[in-house]
């Protein structure tokens, strides 16, 4: 019994000196070192027209340039007629950069610096919205092109995506233009013309910027935003994405002898082995791991946040399995901690009383930080064991984006300012959709990515959703951070 009696007493001992070095680690987190925004100074906000942003908003999303798949069902005229409309309605902005059109209709902007010396600066928002889906129009509150102003918002499709960012970066740069802002360091704007399809023109733009031997000291494109009730604090962060994830997607096939249904093989055929590797591919998901932006995200918001989750963060090393099984609570968390596997499309055969030759399935990776599009494809291959189907991509896939530094100057003034206008917290965080941005990597000291607007989650579903709409509040916060943004980094 007195055994028994040493080893209780150790063990608890063992709890106690367990809970107070927990305690301890706790209330003395700081995370990992971060840049002094103090220091940055700001340029003051500008005066601006709220009401009149709002109807350039709603004119704009009149134009209806909308990215189809099928290239043929485009209207390159109504690119054509919101470029004219650029022209008319921002004659300042005009009249101080040079112009250029490139790749049919994407558009490049040089705001020529007084310094040669200093690094460019490049600011991206594209001009092409994504469909309304055939069918939902009766959905919408106001019609998606009308570009009404109702409710204290401009509704239709493209007010946030990415619209709402072209039209407010145009007014906080004709603010400043119209009352004589010459730039130090130069300001180069790129408004592509196919970023929800084929990102051609961002290529294009790239190259272009290449062949003149620039490198940028930052690109700020969309990607993440100010999340009002952001899970881990309960309350509004600015959230600025320092990578994103990359995209590919895997064709698996498996080859059959086909023929009539009435006299199927043993096996079923090629959808049965089709059916099996996809089972087999999507069963090995991914390892979940706490590094990266992700970890960076939660790492910077902790010291914020309620005490478990400190208590969580700061003793990474004992709870780190429960923070990430938190996290991967829901699908948006979960993509934050490993590569992504989801099967989209399927071909097999054309009749139903048909055994296909070959049946196809199509599945979309978002590619993590870490991972890369080999690995990707060997993994998946094993998954697949030894089952016969092929397994290659289905063009060349794109990889995921360096991590951008959070203590750059280019960081320090967008994150600033952001966290002035916000009044929050902010945080790096990684993008898990694609944006335009990352064929600007090779021409680009950092990337980031962040639209000045203010979301709930809930919001955040309207994107390539129904009722699109930006709010009056969101529209002259985007204003005065572009212009703030362009004469801090720039002035």
């Amino acid at each position: 019994m007195k055994l028994i009696g040493k080893i209780t007493l150790g063990l608890i001992g063992l709890l106690v000196i367990l809970a107070a070095v927990v305690a301890i680690r706790t209330i003395t987190y700081k995370p990992p070192s971060a840049a002094d925004l103090t220091q940055v100074k700001l340029a003051p906000p500008v005066a601006i027209d709220t009401a009149k942003a709002a109807e350039h908003l709603s004119q704009a999303i009149g134009f209806q340039t909308v990215s189809h798949q099928d290239k043929s069902e485009d209207q390159p005229a109504e690119w054509d007629k919101l470029h004219a409309w650029l022209q008319a309605t921002y004659p300042a902005i005009h009249a101080a950069t040079t112009r250029e059109v490139i790749s049919d209709h994407t558009l490049v902007y040089t705001w020529k610096g007084s310094d040669p010396s200093l690094s460019p600066i490049v600011l991206m928002a594209h001009q092409d919205v994504v469909p309304v889906t055939p069918g939902t129009e009766k959905d919408w509150k106001h019609p998606p092109f009308d570009g009404l102003i109702a409710d204290g918002a401009v509704w239709g499709r493209g007010a946030i995506d990415d619209k709402g960012s072209l039209i407010t970066l145009f007014e906080g740069a004709e603010a400043l233009a119209a009352k004589g802002f010459k730039p130090r360091r130069t300001v180069i704007i790129v408004s592509s013309h196919d970023e929800e399809v084929r990102g051609q023109g961002a290529r294009a733009a790239a190259a272009l910027l290449k062949s003149r031997g620039i490198t940028a000291d930052f690109v700020l494109d969309e990607g993440m935003a100010i999340i009002a009730d952001n899970p881990v604090m309960g309350g509004p962060v600015a959230l600025i994405g320092v990578a994103e994830k990359g995209y590919g997607t895997l064709e698996v096939t498996a080859k059959a002898t086909g023929g009539h249904s009435s006299a199927p093989p043993a096996d079923s055929g090629g959808v049965a082995t089709l059916a099996k590797a996809l089972v087999k591919i999507t069963d090995a998901q991914f390892p979940m791991k706490l590094d990266g932006p992700g970890a960076g995200m939660l790492q910077v918001l902790a010291p914020e946040g309620s005490w478990p989750i400190r208590m969580a963060v700061a003793n990474r090393w004992l709870f780190e399995p429960l923070i990430v099984k938190q996290t991967a609570a829901t699908p948006a968390g979960a993509a934050l901690l490993h590569t992504t596997i989801a099967p989209t499309m399927l071909k097999g055969s054309p009749k139903e009383n048909v055994l296909p030759q070959d049946a196809t399935a199509w599945i979309n990776y978002r590619i993590a930080p870490g991972d890369t599009a080999a690995s990707v494809l060997a993994y998946t291959k094993a998954a697949a064991g030894d089952l016969p189907v092929t397994i290659a991509w289905a063009k060349t896939p794109d990889e995921p984006s360096p991590v951008s530094s959070t203590s750059s100057d280019g960081w320090k003034a967008i994150a600033a300012l952001a966290g002035d206008m916000a009044k929050a917290p902010v945080a790096p965080g990684l993008v898990t959709a694609g944006t335009d941005s990352r064929y600007m990597q090779p021409v680009a000291k950092d990337v980031y990515r962040f639209q000045p607007m203010k979301f709930a989650l809930k919001d955040t579903q309207m994107i390539h959703g129904t009722n699109e709409h930006m709010t009056l509040e969101n529209l002259g916060l985007a204003v005065q951070f572009y212009a703030r943004l362009i004469a801090t980094a720039a002035g």
